[in-house]
């Protein structure tokens, strides 16, 4: 078999439908599989997946094991050659596990590689990309200083070596993931894709940042910035710091300040939400139950040549592929002026997220 998605989910339902049938759609013409490892939801995701995909392998935790356990027992049961990390509030291209996987084999001595992610709004996610956080850098990162943290000589769009991966994708040889030992356990969350694509370059490895794909990443749905965001940044920082530099008394102490400050700051950004005036459908079909969504003129279109301030855009899969309804979201992107939804083909469901560090909104239209 030559590829395994593993995607780790935990309490978003409606997030993974739409990820699954991105996924399903991109894995049609390749011998892949979909393991789904459900970190104890509550939230009906297990009964979706049984119901929706009986084709994907559901592993259902008694306990939430967190992103490095989680993922460990999913790569523990795939048979690819490759895995691909992805999260479920991330929706990939028809063709990007494709070019990922000619490029992955095209390479020699490969690490892992990463491609181009972009939020619900259309904009680039600077995490695709990110240099070695050494104290100095992560220090800079957690005061807001971030020049240094990501790769910035790096264009969105280029295809170049890199050092640090985030694992919302991360394409990886399975033997390579087994040599380097995979996640650290001792990660719950955040800090261990750092980890992972760090091991992986101390191993000789070399990491790649594949930007000729691109990935939507929602975000906001696994990575809700607040108090909590702050104290398990600094507990995974001084995993790593640990694990793989020497002891510095001065750095654990200003580490251990920063937080404290941003914690007390509540660290939680100001987050704008366009005001919605007009609707858009792009469609060639009425959807039951969208008129009565916000009681705000809708129309309907086959394709979208504009876009207007202040429009919420309904961007049906039934209609669209997923990588045109990617290509919009990259072409429209417009300040936060204009909010996206995607419906998920044969869904009676929309989702979008209109900022990287807030949670997304579902709209379910009556049948």
């Amino acid at each position: 078999m030559k590829l395994s998605v593993i995607i780790l989910n935990y309490n978003v339902r409606y997030f993974l439908e739409l990820c699954l049938k991105s996924v399903q759609a991109a894995v049609k013409d390749l011998d892949a599989e979909i393991i789904v490892v459900d970190n104890q939801s509550t939230d009906e995701s297990c009964d979706m997946v049984k119901q929706l995909f009986p084709d994907v392998v559901l592993i259902e935790n008694t306990n939430n094991y967190g992103f490095s356990k989680g993922n460990n027992i999913g790569v523990s049961k795939a048979k690819g050659e490759y895995i691909c990390i992805l999260n479920p509030d991330t929706v990939v291209a028809e063709d990007t596990f494709i070019k990922v996987l000619q490029f992955a084999d095209s390479q020699s001595n490969l690490g892992a590689v990463g491609c181009k992610l972009i939020d619900g709004t259309g904009k680039f996610l600077p995490e695709s990309k990110r240099n070695v956080p050494t104290p100095n850098v992560a220090l800079q990162k957690l005061m807001g200083h971030s020049k240094s943290y990501y790769a910035n000589h790096i264009e969105p769009q280029d295809v170049a070596p890199v050092q640090i991966l985030v694992g919302a994708f991360m394409l990886i040889k399975k033997e390579v993931y087994n040599q380097v030992g995979g996640f650290d356990d001792d990660y719950f969350m955040y800090g261990e894709d750092v980890d992972l694509s760090y091991k992986i370059l101390k191993a000789g490895f070399q990491n790649q940042y594949f930007g000729a794909t691109t990935v939507i990443h929602f975000k906001g749905e696994s990575t809700f910035r607040n108090k909590t965001y702050a104290k398990r940044f600094n507990g995974a920082m001084k995993i790593f710091y640990k694990k793989h530099f020497k002891p510095n008394f001065v750095f654990n102490v200003g580490l251990s300040l920063g937080v404290k400050v941003l914690t007390m700051l509540n660290m939680q950004p100001e987050i704008k939400t366009p005001e919605i005036t007009s609707r858009v459908l792009v469609s060639h079909r009425n959807i039951p139950g969208l008129e009565q969504h916000k009681n705000l003129p809708c129309s309907r279109v086959d394709l979208l040549t504009a876009v207007k301030p202040n429009q919420l855009v309904f961007l049906d899969n039934t209609h669209l592929s997923f990588k045109t309804i990617i290509a919009y979201l990259e072409k429209y992107q417009f300040n936060n002026a204009v909010a996206f939804r995607i419906i998920p083909y044969n869904a009676n469901f929309a989702v979008g997220s209109d900022h990287a560090a807030a949670r997304g909104e579902i709209i379910k239209f009556s049948t």
